[in-house]
């Protein structure tokens, strides 16, 4: 696994080492144990989730908030997409601040993201499996949000006529966020 310190603080992105051979290819997607001596994080990722989506699905920007709040670690795996998170966290000097990059079948590249970032994306091609990993449930109470197109973040989805949900389509703005 090769790991790097993402875009802001508290993120890392992994690409996991593929083997390949005349049969097809193995991926070891994660290992806790190299995962902790690679970032310094020990993670308890209690429950995967696995999501199929269309070319143009724009899914969140989603977070749990505490004390119900979720580390993440996601990957495709078919597909292409465009993963932003934004940083949410209340006494991070990146507060308010978000990136993109491309998460995909064909570049194993995954995302990690701590608690407090609210997280979405795009889907690039025609069909799109993602799979991420959570180290807490999902609690409805504590569910929060951004609203996909809030101007002040300024996200390009790269994708044209966006489709979202409609509980998406009502988040609010990060502007009327309480950090």
């Amino acid at each position: 696994m090769n790991s790097k310190p993402g875009p802001i603080t508290g993120s890392w992105l992994l690409t996991p080492k593929v083997h390949t051979d005349s049969r097809g290819q193995f991926v070891e997607s994660f290992q806790k144990v190299v995962f902790a001596e690679q970032t310094g994080l020990s993670i308890d990722f209690i429950q995967d989730n696995e999501v199929v989506s269309h070319q143009g699905v724009v899914r969140g920007l989603h977070l749990q908030i505490e004390p119900h709040g979720q580390a993440k670690l996601i990957r495709v795996v078919q597909g292409r997409i465009y993963d932003v998170a934004v940083d949410l966290r209340a006494d991070s000097p990146s507060y308010g601040e978000w990136f993109g990059v491309e998460l995909s079948a064909d570049n194993q590249t995954q995302l990690f993201l701590p608690k407090g970032f609210a997280h979405g994306y795009s889907v690039l091609s025609e069909r799109a499996i993602v799979q991420y990993k959570v180290d807490a449930p999902y609690k409805s109470q504590t569910e929060s949000g951004i609203r996909y197109n809030d101007p002040d973040l300024g996200v390009d989805w790269q994708v044209d006529n966006p489709k979202l949900s409609e509980k998406d389509q009502k988040l609010p703005f990060l502007k009327d966020l309480n950090p």
